[in-house]
């Protein structure tokens, strides 16, 4: 079984998002309880707003980015997903294609599944890019079948 997802999605996955809720959702909860007419120039209304809207977006953006981030594990036969909380094994026979994306830093893997599952039809992860191509080099064949569908339909 080789690790193919980064180190850095347990860092994106629970100390971002935590670090993120507590930290301004109590800068949140007391710019509402101090009640102060002014904070600094600006007033004790938009700053509130300001602050319940500000928190809330960061909540979203959370939501739909880094909280969808999985830890994978692959084999020859299996896919293993994890979200840290709940583990599952997908067939690579499931496994419809994987697509690449480029960030600056990371590259963002999306496995595409035929059939959905416990997380469903896409699974995003962070890959590691050496141990993901380590992997996909040691199994010629899957290369072949999933990454160069993912390809030719760019």
């Amino acid at each position: 079984m080789h690790h193919v997802s980064s180190n850095f999605t347990l860092f994106f996955k629970l100390f971002v998002p935590t670090f993120w809720l507590v930290f301004f959702g109590a800068f949140t909860v007391a710019v509402w309880l101090m009640g102060y007419e002014y904070y600094g120039r600006i007033p004790g209304d938009y700053m509130r707003w300001g602050a319940t809207i500000f928190f809330l977006s960061g909540v979203l953006f959370l939501w739909f980015t880094v909280l969808q981030l999985k830890r994978v594990e692959m084999d020859g036969d299996q896919v293993y997903v994890t979200n840290y909380f709940k583990h599952y094994r997908y067939a690579l026979d499931n496994v419809e294609r994987i697509s690449e994306s480029d960030l600056l830093f990371f590259k963002l893997i999306t496995i595409h599944f035929k059939k959905a599952g416990y997380f469903g039809k896409k699974v995003r992860f962070l890959a590691s890019r050496s141990r993901f191509q380590q992997f996909f080099s040691s199994q010629p064949e899957l290369t072949r079948q999933l990454l160069e569908k993912e390809k030719s339909k760019n």
